[in-house]
């Protein structure tokens, strides 16, 4: 699964500013940025420039390196998630309806479901909500 890091900064940056309960126009203003284009940065849609990002980070009160240190975190959790069947599995060595021994480990982290990457950002960032409010 391929993880766009315009579409991970976006989910960072409108978490960020939902938790502050600030709206689009709020910060907009606030880091002279078009209402319109911030946006479209929040959902993925338009890559902004490091400039861009800085002015909406300090909008925020969010340091440019927190954002990306947490977008390197959520890309780097599904990145590391297998999103196929084991080879073994689609190459068809299953016999009579069961799998051979060979498939079978101890550890069977490796056949995890890939979920969603929005479901992912949006649980992660729950329980960084969360946290952040029981503080």
């Amino acid at each position: 699964m391929t993880v766009l890091l315009r579409e991970a900064i976006g989910d960072r940056l409108r978490h960020a500013r939902t938790t502050q309960r600030r709206t689009l126009r709020e910060v907009s203003r606030t880091a002279r940025v078009s209402l319109g284009y911030l946006s479209e940065v929040e959902r993925g849609r338009k890559e902004a420039s490091s400039e861009l990002l800085a002015a909406i980070c300090e909008a925020l009160d969010l340091p440019l390196s927190e954002l990306l240190h947490h977008v390197a975190s959520d890309i780097g959790a599904v990145s590391k998630t297998p999103d196929t069947v084991p080879d073994t599995a689609a190459a068809g060595k299953i016999e009579g309806g069961r799998v051979l021994p060979s498939m079978i480990s101890d550890d069977l982290s490796d056949l995890r479901l890939q979920p969603v990457l929005s479901h992912r950002l949006s649980t992660s960032i729950d329980q960084t909500a969360k946290a952040v409010v029981a503080a």
